[in-house]
């Protein structure tokens, strides 16, 4: 086999503003940066909202988003001829749901085969295929990649993979600015899909108390998705109009973190949890609910964030207003974070990405 293998990364669409679109494109962009031959095929839509290296083809099977109950052969049958046509060495699909088209697709065919989850172990998103397709890569994928030690040993502990599960973190997606002043726009910022997951009502209901103590400062969450219309009815409920907003997703993120001057994540639960890295990668402070899977891994109570339990409104309101209230707590707090996302630059996690992709057959 060629040194370096061909590579093509199978996902449902890069036309989406979304954590794992957006780290599919940083590091294929990265590997091939480094003379890697990268091919992206998405199952639906060839629009990207990110921008690829020049080398890198981006095809995609159907051009808007099929039923797949009614298209699952053809979409099995068209990865099988795209791998074949395109003379793929190693495929990876960006969530393991994608097992349970890539496994009949590649049957007999001289493909690596790599799953890539993004979720939490415990979290099937209530799919239970998804379940199904976790047991299917552990048992026939040559390696499975998680975003934490945590996770790790939750597949071996509960599916007993056939091959190694190997924990490659998500990489900071973009430069962290060379300086980051602590702004005064007492402005406290959440970013995420609007979604039961992230918790946002909860922030909402902290933001209440926040606001009552602190009427100058000013709450933004950045983020779409199906809950927008239940927030925007809660915020009224709570009566804070006047100092929450919900501006919509945008493609221009490192301006709402070089705006901010605290972060909050308010998660019920997350696979990783990539916009903690990338506020600290702004100076900013992190206030964050204790949640598995990554923001356990990354945080520190004190030393990098100040923690609070999952779903509990008033300990969230507590934690905010410490940070709202102590200057000197804050520059703390963000010292720590900017230690922490040392850990986390692209180099360091394509070098990972690249002694598993030049590793021998498992």
């Amino acid at each position: 086999m060629n040194p370096r293998p061909t590579i093509c990364f199978l996902t449902g669409t890069l036309d989406a503003l979304a954590g794992a679109e957006r780290v599919t494109a940083v590091i294929a962009n990265g590997l091939a940066r480094r003379g890697w031959q990268v091919r992206i095929l998405c199952l639906w839509s060839q629009n990207t909202q990110y921008t690829l290296d020049s080398s890198i083809r981006l095809d995609a099977l159907h051009s808007k988003r099929p039923s797949f109950k009614s298209r699952y052969i053809e979409t099995v049958l068209g990865i099988r001829r795209y791998v074949a046509d395109h003379q793929i060495d190693i495929l990876i699909s960006v969530d393991t749901m994608l097992t349970l088209f890539t496994l009949p697709a590649c049957f007999r065919l001289p493909v690596r085969q790599i799953a890539w989850e993004h979720c939490n172990f415990d979290q099937d998103l209530g799919r239970r295929s998804r379940r199904l397709a976790r047991r299917l890569a552990a048992r026939f994928f040559e390696r499975v990649v998680v975003l934490t030690a945590r996770d790790r040993a939750r597949w071996h502990a509960c599916l007993n993979p056939a091959n190694p599960v190997e924990v490659i973190s998500n990489p900071l997606p973009f430069k962290p600015p060379e300086s980051s002043p602590m702004p005064h726009s007492r402005t406290v910022l959440a970013v995420g899909r609007l979604t039961e997951a992230k918790g946002f009502d909860v922030l909402l209901r902290a933001w209440k108390q926040v606001a009552m103590a602190y009427p100058g400062w000013k709450l933004r969450i950045v983020g779409e998705g199906e809950c927008r219309a239940e927030l925007e009815r809660l915020r009224d409920q709570l009566e804070l109009s006047d100092s929450v907003t919900l501006p919509g997703a945008t493609s221009q993120i490192t301006n709402e973190y070089s705006d901010a001057d605290i972060f909050c994540l308010s998660s019920r639960f997350e696979g990783f949890g990539m916009v903690l890295i990338e506020a600290m990668a702004f100076g900013l402070p992190v206030v964050s609910t204790d949640c598995e899977t990554g923001p356990r891994e990354i945080l520190q109570d004190g030393k990098n964030a100040l923690l609070a339990p999952v779903n509990d409104s008033e300990a969230l309101a507590g934690r905010i207003m410490q940070l709202v209230a102590d200057d000197a707590l804050r520059q703390q707090i963000a010292r720590g974070g900017a230690a922490t996302v040392r850990r986390y630059m692209p180099d360091l996690v394509l070098e990972s990405w690249e002694r598993l992709l030049l590793a021998p057959n498992a």
